[in-house]
């Protein structure tokens, strides 16, 4: 049974989530810096436009999915390796899947003016993997990262990565080529782009994508009961 996610009755469940689709509408349109982080969310340090988050990018078999990839609920989430509210977020969304069939896209956000040294290539690092590995390489050098990161750029990322290619078990020398090729560039700004796009301010930022399309904000790294929440809300509008 579910019970975590689904300790509340769908009608009180659907109030309750509505009321936190309209607090994450107003954040993700034009909060303020205070609003953002009482969220649980890390802002960058320069301004951005407001974008529409009907905007996303359409998923595809190019993304970097967990979970049941035909789960009739979609939750896209731009992260950051280095932001202390995604490594939070991200232990949330390992238990949303275990407990519920959803699909969890992960889309990179590197903040550069917060975490210049480890952020972006990171991002790139998790790319090389999964060229190497697929994508169960992949959620295993995210989930790996997360796990020993003390973020906001404090990572060890010499050490930490070499300790993760060996882990999952990756030809290190193809690994250290793809990481100083630079091929992953251009993709990894295009995560950044789409986020932007669709109103991203800061980190994590998440889209929940329902059965009929409908999209629902989610800003910062919410709790696992308002994630569970706007999972049920998606799923039962029609």
């Amino acid at each position: 049974m579910k019970n975590n996610l689904n300790s509340l009755g769908v009608p009180i469940a659907i109030v309750i989530a509505g009321g936190l689709v309209a607090l994450a509408i107003i954040f993700s349109g034009g909060g303020s810096k205070a609003a953002i982080n009482k969220g649980g969310a890390q802002p960058p340090t320069g301004q951005q436009e407001a974008g529409a988050i009907e905007n996303y990018r359409k998923i595809s078999d190019k993304d970097h999915i967990a979970g049941n990839p035909n789960a009739s609920v979609k939750i896209i989430e731009y992260s950051d390796f280095e932001c202390p509210f995604c490594k939070r977020f991200h232990e949330t969304m390992n238990t949303v899947i275990e407990n519920e069939d959803v699909a969890w896209v992960y889309r990179h956000f590197p903040l550069d003016s917060l975490h210049p040294r480890n952020a972006r290539r990171a991002a790139v690092a998790s790319e090389c993997a999964n060229e190497l590995g697929g994508n169960d390489a992949f959620w295993k050098f995210t989930n790996g990262w997360f796990k020993v990161s003390p973020a906001n750029d404090r990572t060890d990322f010499e050490v930490v990565v070499s300790d993760l290619v060996q882990e999952i078990g990756l030809n290190e020398t193809a690994f250290n080529e793809c990481l100083e090729s630079g091929k992953y560039d251009e993709h990894v700004q295009a995560d950044v782009d789409d986020a932007v796009a669709t109103g991203g301010r800061g980190t994590p930022w998440s889209i929940i994508v329902g059965p009929n399309g409908k999209t629902y904000p989610l800003n910062g790294a919410q709790p696992l009961s308002a994630v569970g929440q706007l999972i049920e809300l998606a799923k039962s509008e029609k």
